[in-house]
């Protein structure tokens, strides 16, 4: 078992840059395909991004791509979502996601089995 805390949410301005984290306690970090998923009002929770478990092989939504770079650092049991060029369409609650031996091209919220708490990312224009 995994418990996920996030933490770097905030409010910015379109065009700029947030740091999400999200910290991992419990053991076999390294087990788990880590991803990020986000969801907006009235919105179903969509992915966002995904590390596979060690070899830093990673998945991205469309809507993302070349904007945003998952990592994860094993050692420290931490993965962090960098978002650059943010827009409006950005503004959700992000979610940072656990999946047991998972694999890293899958993207449905059913595929993870654990999930932290949630962190808000407001863009303004």
């Amino acid at each position: 078992q995994v418990q996920l805390v996030e933490s770097g949410g905030g409010l910015v301005q379109a065009g700029g840059s947030l740091r999400l984290s999200c910290a991992g306690s419990g053991r076999l970090f390294s087990h788990y395909v880590m991803g990020w998923f986000r969801q907006a009002p009235g919105k179903e929770r969509e992915f966002v991004a995904a590390i596979s478990r060690s070899t830093g092989v990673t998945n991205y939504a469309d809507s993302v791509k070349g904007r945003f770079t998952i990592s994860r650092d094993n050692a420290k049991n931490t993965v962090d979502l960098q978002m650059n060029s943010l827009k409006p369409e950005d503004t959700a609650v992000y979610y940072c996601a656990a999946d047991y031996l998972g694999v890293v091209k899958y993207n449905n919220t059913s595929a993870y089995d654990y999930w932290g708490q949630g962190t808000q990312v407001t863009v303004f224009s």
